[in-house]
C-alpha cells in the first residue's frame, strides 16, 4: 500500500497558518454589506436601457446594455475564442471541447455564493454582465447567433458537449426551457450532448423532467461545499442565501431517478475548510447512487466574499484529486483508504506499483466534469484556467506531459528515487 505521512506543515505548504491544508475555522468569509437602493436589482442597467450590439464584452468603463435571457446568454472566455468571437488563446491547449452558457439578467444572480464572482452582494460593485466568474471574463451574445455558428457546420464543431448553466433569478427555469429549445430546435443533441447546470433553489422534479425530456442527457448539481455547516456558511444563511442543503441533495436524488445512473452528479470545492476526509464522503455517496462528483480548486475569486483567503494548498488538491479519480473510475472505496487525525489522506487504498500507473498516465489531475468524446474520465468541460493561473495549474486542460507528471509528484511528495522537478521547469521547455 502506498503511504502518505503528512506531520504538521509540509515543505512549500501554502494554507491558513502554513498548513498543507486550509482549516475550516480559518476560512471564514466575510459577511456581505447593505446594497444601497441606486443599486438594486440591476437598476442602472435598466434605468439607462441600451440597446446591446452585437457582442459584449464585460467592461466597467461603460453602461452595461440592457440584456437578458433567453434572447442572450454569457459564455466562457475560453468558449467565445473557440467559437471564434474573440481573439485569443490558452496556454497549452486549443481552448475548450465545451461550450459553457450562463443566464444572464440585469438583476442578477440573486444568490450569494461566498466564493462568487457572481454573487449578489457585488451590486453596487460592477453590474452583472461584467463580473468575473471562475476567473475570467463572460462575454454575451445572442442565443440566436450561437445556434446559427454551430448549426452552420455541427459536424466540424470542435466542441463535444453544450452546457446551460442556470443562476438562481425568477425566469431561471422557464428560461432553460427556452434557451434550450432553441437549441435542439436545429442542432441535434446526439450530435452534441447536453449539459444542465442547475439551479435547484427554484425547481420542481417536473421541471427536472422536462429537461430531460427535451434532450439533456446530463443533470449536475453544483454542490460546491462538501458539509451542511460549510454549505450554510458559504451558500446559506450564513451569506444571506437562498440555499439549503436539503434542497440541493433532494434534487440531486430527483435527477437519480430520470436521468439514470452515470448521468447525474455534482460539483465539489476543495479547500474552503472540509476535510479530506469529509470531501471523500460525499464523492463516495455519489458513486454509490450511481452518480460522479465534478471537482473545483477553491481559488479566492477577486470580489468575492472569500477573495482574502489561500487558494487549496496543491498537496491537499492533489490527494484528492487522485482519491477521488480511484474512487470514481477505479472501483476503490474510501473503506480502504487511511486518513490522519486532521482528515487528510494518508493511504490511497492501492499496491504503490498500480498506484503510480494510474499517477503516471495524468488523467486523474485534468479537469474533471461531464465526459467528451474521447473516454468517460476525460471531460469535455475543461475550464481552462477556472480554478488557477497557468503559473501554478490545478485542474490541467490538457494532457499531461512528463515534466507535469513530475511536477505533480512533487506535489504529492511521492516523486521516484532520482527524480527531480525544479519549479518553474515545464515553462523552459
Amino acid at each position: 500500500m502506498t503511504c502518505l505521512k503528512p506531520e504538521g506543515a509540509l515543505p512549500g505548504a501554502t494554507g491558513t497558518d502554513g498548513l498543507d491544508f486550509n482549516a475550516y475555522d480559518r476560512m471564514e468569509p466575510r459577511k456581505p454589506g447593505a446594497t444601497p437602493a441606486p443599486f438594486r436589482n440591476g437598476k442602472p442597467v435598466k434605468d439607462a436601457n441600451i440597446s446591446p450590439a452585437g457582442l459584449y464584452r464585460p467592461d466597467y468603463r461603460v453602461m452595461t446594455p440592457h440584456m437578458r435571457s433567453p434572447e442572450y446568454v454569457q459564455m466562457s472566455t475560453a468558449a467565445a475564442i473557440t467559437l471564434g468571437l474573440v481573439e485569443g488563446q490558452m496556454h497549452g491547449c486549443s481552448c475548450t471541447r465545451c461550450l459553457n452558457l450562463l443566464l444572464t439578467y440585469p438583476e442578477g444572480c440573486r444568490a450569494n455564493c461566498a466564493y462568487c464572482g457572481l454573487a449578489r452582494h457585488r451590486e453596487s460593485e460592477r453590474n452583472y454582465a461584467d463580473r468575473n466568474f471562475i476567473r475570467v471574463d463572460w462575454p454575451a451574445v445572442s442565443m440566436d447567433e450561437i445556434v446559427d455558428r454551430i448549426a452552420a457546420d455541427v459536424k466540424g464543431t470542435p466542441f463535444h458537449r453544450m452546457c446551460i448553466s442556470m443562476i438562481t433569478h425568477p425566469n431561471s427555469d422557464e428560461d432553460t426551457v427556452t434557451v434550450l429549445k432553441k437549441w435542439t430546435d436545429r442542432i441535434d443533441p446526439d450530435a452534441i450532448p447536453i449539459s444542465i447546470l442547475s439551479n435547484p433553489t427554484t425547481m420542481t422534479r417536473d421541471d427536472v423532467q422536462r429537461l430531460r425530456d427535451m434532450g439533456s442527457d446530463i443533470f449536475t448539481v453544483a454542490l460546491d461545499a462538501a458539509t451542511p455547516e460549510l454549505f450554510d456558511r458559504t451558500r446559506g444563511k450564513g451569506v444571506q442565501s437562498p440555499h439549503t442543503w436539503k434542497k440541493y441533495w433532494d434534487t440531486l436524488l430527483e435527477a437519480r431517478d430520470i436521468f439514470g445512473p452515470q448521468k447525474f452528479g455534482a460539483h465539489i470545492i476543495v479547500g474552503m475548510g472540509e476535510t479530506e476526509y469529509e470531501v471523500m464522503k460525499v464523492v463516495q455517496e455519489l458513486v454509490d447512487l450511481g452518480g460522479h462528483s465534478h471537482m473545483f480548486c477553491f481559488f479566492p475569486e477577486k470580489g468575492s466574499l472569500m477573495d482574502h483567503l489561500p487558494a487549496t494548498p496543491r498537496d491537499q488538491w492533489r490527494r484528492v484529486q487522485l482519491a477521488r479519480y480511484l474512487v470514481d473510475y477505479c472501483g476503490v472505496r474510501i473503506d480502504q483508504m487511511k486518513f490522519d487525525e486532521q482528515g487528510r489522506i494518508s493511504d490511497f487504498g492501492m499496491p504503490a506499483s498500480e498506484l503510480s500507473v494510474i499517477i503516471d498516465a495524468g488523467i486523474a489531475f485534468r479537469t474533471s466534469g461531464c465526459p467528451g468524446k474521447f473516454a468517460e474520465d476525460i471531460s469535455a468541460c475543461d475550464r481552462p484556467y477556472g480554478d488557477s493561473p497557468p503559473s501554478n495549474i490545478a485542474s490541467y486542460p490538457f494532457a499531461l506531459k512528463d515534466v507535469d507528471i513530475r511536477k505533480v509528484r512533487s506535489q504529492l511528495g511521492m516523486l521516484r528515487p532520482g527524480e527531480t522537478y525544479e519549479p518553474g521547469e515545464e515553462f523552459d521547455l
